[in-house]
């Protein structure tokens, strides 16, 4: 098996296993780890290849740019205090706690790495927390304060990290200096992603085939990442704010087309990108376990201790935290917290490690400048990957039931009542436009009334609730008749459409032809 075969493995096995994850009610992220495990044992499967410095730029982009459609700018602006105490403190705590067990567990290990190790396994990773939270049906306040940390959470620790690298490569540190690196790396990265965002949006502009457009919306990502890092920049921080940028600016309301299309093709890239790199992880597990042999007494204890830390301080931090930001919230305030001790419970349980710390630690130089080994290597590596598993597999695996156990869901009531108050708007302002073309035109009565009709099926289609009560099962009996007729026209188009692909394969028939005509079909059945 060449790494060709391989790579094709993981996107067949990510295509399989996510249903089947679903299935079992068991995380994706979880699943295709342990597929990726049991593919690393097999004799024929050979050893990843992938240079370190390519897994983050190749991955993280496509992954940070889905993720962040889901959410918005004043979503995150709105929850800056509890992003902040998650996505910035707590890092920062994490890496002093963790740099201190490890320096104590580890004999010999000096400061500055034990610092990197910090760093490298404080995040928790963003494609695993929407991932299993997303799934979960969990409240909506808590899957956008876990999406917001996850975004987010990245641009501290990766900035910590190669401060601690540089510092453990070169045999000196100034805290001045760290400190700096990281002002300029958020400035640099958030003008770069404004100025990305903006040029991209001009470029869409300009673009009239939806195919086009979602294909610069892939682009964008990876364009934003290297120039940051080029400029020594923060990628992930210039992703998110170009993707935010692209999110508020460049949407069209009147391009159905392109945000079905940029729907679909951002699902499956989704799909395939978060299967490879979590498959990933599991190939690499025979690696990181042939370079531990000989240190087993001394690293497994050590690993323990560090996956214990991560998770206790992670407790110890949201227990205040999410007291003191209830203390902060006042009413009327837009910002999601958690509103009970048992959302806080499932809010510290969700902090999954991933890919971010595998290829972090997998990026840690062989060598030093003075020529010699980087201290303590092996042991930084076997440690990231025993919190990656152990979080993935023993919190991923428990959630869940954690989740059921505790009966922290959704409030589906909130999202119907949003639902309402959208079809209303949506009615209203569908009225309201009829009305100018009722005064700019001389219409006819009955295609007045039938406009009319169609104006408020509108609001209806959304949620039958528009309706007054005493007619509420009159509206319902309606939708559904009306959902019978969309049905019997899917059924005559699809006929339409069965008979034109047909002719492709008659002699003489122009293949383009039967295509376009089938495109006009399709459209027809938006």
């Amino acid at each position: 098996m060449d790494q060709l075969t391989l790579l094709l493995a993981l996107l067949l096995g990510a295509v399989v296993l996510v249903p089947l994850a679903e299935r079992l009610s068991v995380p994706p992220p979880v699943l295709m780890t342990v597929f990726g495990g049991l593919l690393a044992v097999l004799p024929v499967v050979p050893r990843v290849q992938i240079p370190p410095e390519y897994i983050l730029p190749l991955v993280l982009p496509p992954v940070l740019y889905a993720a962040v459609q889901r959410t918005s700018w004043r979503q995150f602006a709105a929850n800056i205090r509890p992003i902040l105490l998650l996505a910035v403190a707590l890092v920062f705590v994490t890496t002093a706690a963790v740099a201190v067990v490890a320096q104590s567990v580890v004999p010999g290990m000096p400061l500055a790495p034990a610092i990197a190790l910090g760093a490298l396994v404080a995040p928790p990773d963003p494609v695993a927390a929407t991932a299993v939270a997303g799934k979960l049906g969990l409240p909506r306040r808590m899957v956008s304060i876990l999406e917001g940390e996850g975004l987010f959470n990245d641009v501290t620790a990766i900035t910590l990290y190669h401060v601690a690298i540089a510092a453990a490569v070169t045999g000196s540190f100034s805290a001045l200096g760290a400190g700096g690196e990281l002002v300029l790396s958020a400035v640099v990265a958030i003008l770069l992603g404004l100025v990305l965002g903006w040029v991209t949006t001009r470029v869409l502009a300009l673009l009239g085939d939806a195919s086009l457009r979602t294909g610069l919306t892939l682009l964008a990502p990876f364009a934003a990442y290297i120039l940051a890092e080029e400029l020594h920049g923060s990628g992930v921080l210039a992703v998110l704010v170009s993707a935010l940028y692209l999110g508020e600016r460049a949407a069209d309301p009147d391009d159905v087309a392109g945000r079905l299309t940029g729907q679909s093709f951002w699902g499956v890239i989704d799909l395939l990108v978060t299967g490879v790199a979590f498959g990933l992880i599991g190939l690499e597990l025979n690696e990181v376990l042939s370079a531990a042999t000989g240190r087993w007494g001394e690293l497994l204890p050590a690993a323990g201790l560090v996956l214990v830390c991560v998770v206790v301080v992670r407790l110890l931090w949201l227990l205040p935290a999410a007291w003191l930001a209830k203390r902060l919230h006042h009413r009327g305030d837009v910002e999601d917290i958690p509103l009970s001790w048992r959302e806080t419970v499932i809010m510290w349980w969700s902090g999954m490690r991933g890919l971010a710390s595998v290829a972090l630690a997998l990026a840690v130089p062989l060598t030093v400048d003075d020529g010699g080994a980087f201290p303590e290597r092996e042991a930084i590596i076997f440690i990231a990957f025993a919190v990656v598993l152990g979080t993935l597999l023993i919190q991923g695996i428990s959630l869940p039931w954690l989740a059921t156990r505790l009966g922290v869901r959704g409030d589906t009531s909130e999202e119907e009542t949003l639902e309402h108050d959208l079809a209303v708007r949506a009615a209203k302002a569908a009225k309201a436009r009829l009305r100018e073309i009722t005064a700019e035109r001389d219409l006819p009565e009955d295609v007045a009334e039938a406009l009319l009709r169609r104006a408020y099926d509108i609001g209806l289609r959304i949620s039958p609730r528009v309706a007054e009560e005493d007619r509420r099962e009159h509206v319902t009996q309606r939708a559904e008749r009306v959902r019978e007729m969309q049905r019997l026209h899917d059924e005559l188009l699809s006929a339409a459409r069965r008979a034109v692909l047909s002719a492709r394969t008659e002699p003489g028939t122009d293949p383009e032809v039967v295509d376009r005509v089938l495109n006009g079909l399709d459209r027809r059945s938006l």
